[in-house]
């Protein structure tokens, strides 16, 4: 079988390979890539991958860690842009490798929309939801205060990046999204809320489950209360609105009241640094805002910012943490979660999206109410969100008995949702049901179709 994967970054192992720097990004890719290449010979799977690049391209393709490589030219720095060129260069690539599968990564890139409209085997098109940008574009400024959405810095003025110009990228790349959506025969995600939306879309699609694999590094490792920062709080990431940082910082001065050990630890490039000409130029509007709740709340010595890190680098942050938070307005299945689940340490999240489809509620850990959807601008929101945020965090750390059993329960949730066997097994269970014959597909409809667990 000839499967062709359209990705959004370069795969790690064909970055190494080629000298080119490694991204972060998507890691569980890369262990869902490793299992089909180890079994290629019990699958019978010939991989081929496309992925966007900067600089020089090889769209003519290339043998690369055993896989068939195809890089084409793409301005990933602007992904709410269509360029209709991509359809030609994608068709001349599936004309090259002639897949009996299309599985394409995201649903929410020009790249994907551009493979949705060329490729002609509509019922051999596979396209996976990760982030749905159509839902995020509504919960983008996630109750940010109206005067901080609508202001503009010189930052956001030179780079036209607004956070009212963001949002707009967020709901133009929505649009191709749904339109890709509507064009795939086949549908894969992880939650309720996906597959809910996914059919809403496109209701005469098939709509498969499959979880994810995690990044190697997760597996193993132990969250250990004895070894970690007392009262540390750890996010993934800060770096939009949409993230949710706002909402932690607005808690902290609930949970000093009652912690006031509390430290929030962040990776990611700090987007409050003001202390040279040049940061001061290059601050955004959102970033102006977390600074000033730092300094309304006397932040400044409880919150780090810790720059860009490794796979590595992120479980040992986790592993000196005391606390997972995901305080974001909208997620669909964060890897955040999954990872922090995996290595069982306790975790706080707001109940979006697909959340309660991966977390239990006062089993895995704490859910707390968050931002509401369909979303209605109501005074106090973010007020309301943040004191929640806080109660849940306190009601964490004051029970050293619940957290133990939430801790065990999320270990072993994650294992199972995260299980690379399993997970490995029904990627191929898809592809071959996608293969089948009609008859074939209408016998395995019921099965696949059957539930999001």
């Amino acid at each position: 079988m000839k499967v062709l994967w359209l990705c959004n970054i370069m795969l790690p192992v064909i970055a190494r390979q080629l000298h080119l720097e490694v991204s972060n990004k998507e890691g569980w890719l890369s262990g869902l890539a490793e299992a089909v290449l180890e079994k290629r010979h019990e699958n019978g799977i010939e991989l081929s991958v496309a992925f966007p690049m900067q600089g020089k391209n090889f769209p003519e393709g290339r043998e690369i860690a055993s896989m068939r490589c195809y890089g084409f030219p793409e301005d990933v720095e602007h992904p709410e842009k269509y360029d209709e060129n991509l359809e030609q260069i994608l068709k001349k690539i599936v004309d090259k490798v002639k897949p009996d599968v299309v599985h394409c990564f995201g649903t929410e890139y020009p790249h994907t929309l551009a493979m949705c409209r060329i490729f002609p085997c509509k019922d051999r098109l596979l396209a996976g939801f990760q982030g749905l940008c159509t839902l995020l574009a509504e919960a983008y400024y996630a109750d940010l205060p109206e005067a901080v959405a609508q202001s503009v810095t010189l930052r956001d003025w030179l780079k036209r990046d607004s956070l009212r110009q963001q949002q707009e990228k967020f709901a133009l790349r929505g649009n191709m999204e749904r339109e890709s959506v509507s064009l795939a025969g086949n549908l894969t995600g992880r939650t309720g809320w996906d597959r809910e939306n996914g059919l809403k879309w496109n209701p005469h699609a098939r709509y498969y489950h499959m979880n994810e694999t995690m990044r190697s590094e997760f597996y193993g490792p132990v969250w250990q209360e004895e070894n970690c920062i007392p009262h540390s709080i750890f996010l993934s990431q800060g770096d939009y609105p949409v993230k949710g940082l706002h909402y932690m910082l607005s808690a902290m001065p609930s949970i000093l009241k009652r912690y006031p050990d509390a430290h929030v630890y962040v990776a990611g490039n700090s987007l409050v640094s003001y202390g040279t000409l040049k940061q001061k130029l290059k601050i955004s509007a959102y970033g102006k805002y977390l600074r000033k709740q730092m300094e309304d709340g006397a932040l400044a010595e409880k919150v780090t910012f810790l720059g860009k890190l490794s796979a590595a680098q992120m479980r040992d942050r986790y592993l000196a943490s005391s606390l997972f938070v995901c305080p974001s307005s909208l997620e669909n299945s964060p890897n955040s979660l999954g990872e922090a689940m995996l290595l069982g340490m306790p975790c706080v999240c707001a109940a979006v999206g697909g959340i309660p489809s991966l977390f239990r509620d006062g089993e895995d850990g704490i859910l707390y109410q968050g931002f509401r959807m369909p979303h209605r601008k109501a005074d106090g929101e973010l007020e309301r969100i943040a004191g929640d945020l806080a109660n849940a965090v306190i009601r964490m750390w004051d029970d050293p008995e619940k957290r133990r059993i939430y801790c065990q329960n999320a270990k072993a949730h994650g294992e199972n949702t995260h299980n690379r066997e399993k997970n490995y097994a029904r990627l191929i269970e898809i592809y071959t049901a996608m293969t089948a014959g009609k008859e074939g597909r209408q016998a395995e409809r019921r099965g696949v179709n059957g539930g999001t667990g």
